[in-house]
């Protein structure tokens, strides 16, 4: 908070008078900031790549500009810290040259209130040029560029990330034909407009369908690393979550191989994944078996040091059970919550502190614990992409939780620092000290 006006203390009792003021209206108007909706500081000043503590690196996929009070409320009650909306220039830009801003900067507000920060999609084409296609012209490149100058200038210093367009290697969003070397045209100038405008500002791309070595690689050939903050995908797949670990492996190697000394190491980002109910191909897709994905999913990306995890999608599409793209929401159309809304929920809250410190070895290796730690007390994640067994945990103390995927909680003794115990494919938690808080869930004796 500022103050248009500048107080001379003269005495240095005045001034610790002052201080303490000035201390006790920090406090009184964080408190009041919380009840009445009023952006936090935390959540104004954040920027950059999120840290690897959980929540601040997990968010949803949504599909609405002006705020829906009940979703953004639903979403943070569930723990998310981000969400990823397309920034569509046709919708800012409908006059050549005029931009309108206000419903983007109506979401933004209802975020920060609480304290949700946004991935912004600048994506698609504007009828304006070109005939709406994706922009491949000089002036359509140009006018692209000066329309993300413009968003970067207006929402400086509000967290955002800012994503250049959404999945370019598939012809239905980069059209009429995904080319690589078109994309990277106007990635690259798109880059340097953003950076122009706002020196600071936070960069993501190439938001690929599926981690699509190829097409990135022609990317990164053309030089965009060097402008980059993180490397955005979309790690689709109809197999198990655990699939993914190789292929972040061989985009790293990429990263290093193309990056500038001072970019190796850049963070990968998973800016969508999701798991519909009525799967591809129309196979059927469990409530339970979603509910699992979605925290294996989020886990194995923070055991590999992925820096953000959106989930496609928020709030189902449609009410057509057999409509693929219906039914990625981890609440319902009528917005019921899901088993997924509950597991995310739950790892969100029980991990909320913490960051991941390693994986501990177990016996087989489609089995998985994955130790976290606040410095105080520690959880380990556990569960299996095999066969219902039983494991032998190494724990702190002799009594811990033991909390289950949508929150039900048990408390077990552990002998000697061990916890023997039977995994599934439903992740659980281990809490080995300070039991937290119920979470919202019936306790299972």
């Amino acid at each position: 908070m500022k103050t248009s006006t500048v107080l001379r203390v003269e005495r240095w009792s005045g001034l610790f008078g002052m201080l303490r003021f000035c201390a006790l209206g920090v406090l009184l108007s964080c408190a009041l900031g919380s009840v009445l909706g009023i952006p936090s500081a935390a959540a104004l000043t954040a920027e950059g790549i999120p840290s690897r503590t959980v929540p601040l690196q997990f968010g949803v996929n949504i599909h609405f500009v002006e705020p829906r009070e009940k979703d953004i409320q639903m979403i943070a009650d569930a723990g998310f810290r981000f969400i990823r909306m397309d920034f569509t220039w046709s919708r800012v830009e409908r006059e050549k040259g005029k931009y309108n801003f206000s419903g983007y900067e109506r979401l933004v507000s209802s975020l920060a209130s609480r304290e949700i920060r946004p991935l912004f999609i600048l994506d698609y084409g504007n009828s304006l040029y070109e005939d709406g296609l994706a922009p491949r012209s000089e002036e359509g490149r140009g006018a692209f560029c000066k329309f993300a100058a413009a968003a970067a200038r207006r929402f400086a210093g509000k967290g955002i990330l800012w994503e250049i367009w959404n999945e370019p290697n598939l012809n239905q969003f980069w059209k009429p034909a995904a080319k690589a070397e078109d994309y990277c045209a106007l990635a690259v100038a798109v880059c340097r407009a953003l950076r122009d405008a706002d020196p600071k500002c936070t960069i993501v791309a190439p938001a690929t369908s599926q981690i699509d070595l190829k097409f990135i690689e022609k990317v990164f050939q053309a030089g965009i690393l060097q402008w980059l903050d993180g490397v955005t995908v979309h790690p689709y797949r109809m197999n198990q979550p655990e699939s993914v670990t190789p292929e972040y492996q061989r985009l790293r190697e990429l990263i290093d191989k193309y990056a500038p000394p001072e970019k190796k190491g850049l963070p990968i980002l998973s800016g969508e994944w999701g798991y519909s109910l009525w799967h591809y191909g129309g196979v059927p897709f469990s409530p339970e078996k979603q509910a699992s994905y979605i925290a294996r999913q989020f886990l194995v990306n923070l055991m590999n040091d992925v820096r953000l995890s959106i989930w496609y999608d928020w709030h189902d599409d449609g009410p057509d059970p057999k409509e693929t793209e219906h039914n990625f929401g981890i609440v319902t159309y009528t917005y019921e919550l899901k088993p997924s809304y509950l597991s995310a929920k739950t790892l969100l809250h029980t991990l909320k502190g913490m960051s991941f410190v390693r994986r501990i070895k177990l016996e087989s290796p489609d089995d998985y614990a994955l130790l976290f730690s606040d410095g105080k007390s520690e959880t380990i994640a556990v569960w299996t992409a095999g066969e219902i067994r039983g494991v032998s945990l190494p724990v702190k103390g002799k009594r811990v939780r033991i909390i289950s995927m949508t929150g039900e909680h048990r408390n077990v003794e552990a002998p000697e620092g061990r916890l023997d115990m039977e995994i599934a494919q439903n992740p659980q938690y281990v809490v080995t000290a300070d039991f937290p808080a119920k979470i919202g869930n019936r306790r299972v004796r």
